[in-house]
């Protein structure tokens, strides 16, 4: 290739917009196809924060804006920290940023030097390892397994952890699995992380709000007030106010490094657009009723999906605590054999037949770190998951 930078072959594509994609191909060609692979709320985004963008065009809110976010923005993010998770941050110690990949890649680039690793629990959102590879890191996966319901053990991440440990990502409720950590849970990674002093932590706090039955979200430097210097603190407004579109994330940490955030976005790509984050304030400090509506319904189809995966023959799908995704396993089909004729070896022939005998379209578990799995995305209607796990259920009984 040459011309091209070596950094391009440290990553790989996105396995969900790879397989989102091929969805949509297959609609165009018109298949009948049901997507479940994008992780997407399919509400609208609630009436109040349109029209404060609209009002926001009207009043000429349509310059640059500073690098870090207006101010009445990042004043909003710090009223929601202190009202949510207990967090005392001055608006200068918070940083708004074109989505939230944004803050992790400024986060991670503005901190890592080659050789630097950064622990990421598996199953992992797609990006994380890629991002940490692009910025020069070495990420190292510590297995969370379906014993645990996904989550991270004390134990494993203590062996993990090097003198080249730089950072812990950790995301509750978490893509893909939708495993959150209970308070005692968070406390016994939390009493890890004190152990070792030169090791950060990252939160990707994005799924906060989608969280069911009386499940009480925690954040890492809420439970563990010592780490509040090494900690940075990442949301956005993207699940919770159905806003994927208008691009906004934001983080709180230590000034120093919300600093050296600033300093890279300031060559990267300035500040967020102005109308969003407008949008962004009011979804901050507006009425919150939307949400739950948006739990309610979320809830619903957790359980339904749960429960027809769980009927299904040679599935197992545990319960999720919250964001909207299910990750059952289907270890039990390897080495079955598809209508197609092809044996199945791994998850991603399991999805791949799939989608070709039946039209669903998942992602597999392995583009997540681990296998044999499959990510269910259930945010789409009751009629179209009912339907889906029915085919689910008919590629299942139809292996041999």
């Amino acid at each position: 290739m040459g011309f091209l930078s070596d950094a391009l072959s440290r990553i790989k594509p996105s396995a969900t917009i790879v397989i989102t994609q091929k969805a949509r191909d297959l609609k165009a060609q018109g298949r009948d196809v049901i997507s479940l692979s994008v992780g997407e709320p399919d509400f609208d985004t609630p009436d109040n924060i349109k029209e404060a963008a609209i009002a926001a065009i009207r009043r000429g809110e349509t310059k640059y804006t500073p690098v870090s976010g207006i101010v009445p923005l990042r004043e909003a993010i710090a009223r929601k920290f202190k009202r949510e998770n207990g967090l005392d941050y001055k608006p200068s110690q918070t940083i708004v940023g074109t989505g939230g990949k944004q803050v992790i890649y400024n986060a991670l680039l503005a901190t890592l030097n080659p050789g630097d690793e950064v622990i990421v629990p598996a199953p992992y959102w797609v990006s994380y390892p890629e991002i940490v590879g692009l910025c020069g890191g070495t990420p190292v996966f510590v297995e969370c397994t379906m014993a645990h319901n996904f989550k991270l053990q004390p134990g494993p991440l203590e062996r993990a952890i090097t003198p080249k440990t730089k950072w812990v990502i950790l995301n509750s409720p978490s893509n893909p699995t939708g495993a959150a950590y209970t308070r005692a849970e968070m406390k016994a990674i939390t009493d890890v992380l004190m152990r070792h002093p030169h090791v950060w932590v990252l939160t990707d706090d994005m799924y906060e709000h989608l969280t069911y039955g009386d499940f009480e979200f925690v954040t890492p430097a809420q439970v563990e007030p010592g780490l509040y210097e090494r900690t940075l603190t990442m949301n956005g407004v993207s699940k919770a106010y159905a806003m994927t579109g208008w691009r906004i994330g934001y983080a709180a940490g230590p000034e120093h490094l919300i600093k050296a955030m600033d300093f890279v976005q300031g060559q990267q790509t300035s500040g967020a657009t102005s109308i969003a984050q407008w949008a962004a304030v009011e979804a901050l400090d507006g009425p919150q009723d939307h949400l739950k509506v948006f739990r309610k319904a979320f809830q619903e189809r957790r359980d339904l999906v749960v429960s027809m995966l769980n009927q299904s023959k040679y599935l197992k799908c545990p319960m999720p605590e919250g964001a909207f995704y299910v990750y059952p396993s289907c270890a039990e089909a390897m080495g079955k054999t598809a209508p197609s004729g092809k044996v199945l070896e791994t998850d991603e022939d399991f999805v791949s037949e799939l989608l070709e005998a039946e039209g669903v379209a998942a992602v597999h578990g392995s583009a997540f770190g681990l296998g044999p799995n499959f990510r269910i995305s259930y945010a789409t209607s009751n009629a179209a998951l009912e339907d889906a796990c029915h085919r689910i259920q008919r590629f299942c009984g139809s292996l041999r």
